[in-house]
């Protein structure tokens, strides 16, 4: 293999075009394109320059010309995907969740350690300038946690993506954002599995036109008594993405990934990311792209986010156990 990748991706959508752009923009080798629609799938793939098109993973996996894959599918496939693409020998970049349980999160973490390949989790969020300083300062311990306010919600009472399209699927708002929100905060907390805090949620029922919950709220409390609450909503007519770390030292507000001062100015932190750095997703490309080169593994592997994981199944069970029978 060369220092550029050859690619397929599995996706057409906006977390697709950004990945190919991403990659594209890097030098990599845009070999196949697999979409559900024969004629999107082809569309994208003649815009964006791809070698190939299709709608089988199997043909791109048969084709030694590719060395990694890149997962941008419904979060229900993410699991069988990724085990697909270990077992045919490609390295891969699974956009969140990795599985829709722990047990399936902790089947692709078995498996990437078994093949020695890379697969890295696409838990961007961690990349966003704010949660890098944040992390930094408690790493440091110039930030001594207590608490942690989140809150993750906009408007999606339909199944429509960010790119104005009608999905086929159904998100899953405690396994597609919740992921987002409960990997941060056991990442900030240091907790390094979902069995070292305790765990109380609350999930809505149902709605009855999009058939899954649209709000829920998770509250987490570890063995030192610190506290972490996560509000999230598809119903809510305001977009927020945020959270407050309150420290014995001080408190900082991370708002749609940049840190604030108190009073909501951007913060001039000393060794913090400019706006002149690379985006988020970029370097997590270019991590996943350095952990194959270097032989190691990334970052944000999947047993890197098996916390997450647990605590996300851990609320799953308790509104299945409240389900009507």
């Amino acid at each position: 293999m060369t220092d550029r990748l050859g690619l397929a991706v599995v996706g057409y959508g906006m977390t697709a075009t950004s990945h190919t752009r991403t990659f594209g923009a890097d030098g990599h080798h845009l070999r196949w394109l697999i979409g559900r629609v024969p004629e999107r799938a082809a569309a994208f793939a003649n815009e964006y320059g791809y070698g190939k098109n299709g709608t089988d993973l199997e043909a791109a996996l048969n084709d030694r010309s590719v060395d990694a894959v890149i997962l941008c599918t419904p979060s229900e496939q993410h699991e069988a995907q990724a085990l697909a693409c270990l077992d045919a020998g490609k390295h891969v970049l699974i956009e969140i969740p990795v599985a829709m349980s722990a047990a399936g999160a902790a089947r692709v973490a078995d498996r990437t350690r078994a093949s020695g390949l890379s697969a890295m989790v696409a838990h961007t969020h961690r990349y966003h300038p704010g949660i890098r300083t944040a992390h930094a300062e408690i790493a440091a311990g110039r930030l001594s946690l207590s608490n942690i306010v989140a809150r993750y919600m906009f408007l999606r009472r339909e199944n429509v993506g960010g790119s104005g399209y009608r999905r086929s699927w159904t998100d899953n708002l405690l396994w597609h954002h919740g992921c987002h929100a409960t990997d941060l905060v056991m990442h900030l907390l240091g907790a390094s599995s979902g069995a070292q805090v305790e765990v109380v949620s609350i999930i809505a029922t149902p709605d009855a036109s999009v058939g899954a919950p649209l709000d829920l709220s998770i509250v987490l409390r570890t063995a030192d008594d610190r506290l972490a609450t996560i509000a999230m909503s598809y119903n809510a007519h305001l977009s927020r993405y945020d959270y407050v770390l309150i420290g014995r030292e001080d408190t900082m507000e991370i708002r749609d990934g940049n840190m604030k001062e108190r009073h909501g100015t951007p913060a001039d932190v000393p060794g913090a990311d400019t706006a002149n750095s690379p985006s988020p997703v970029v370097l997590q490309n270019r991590e996943f792209h350095a952990s194959i080169l270097e032989g190691r593994p990334p970052s944000i592997s999947p047993d890197s986010v098996l916390p997450a994981m647990e605590v996300l199944q851990i609320a799953q069970d308790a509104a299945d156990a409240l389900a009507p029978r």
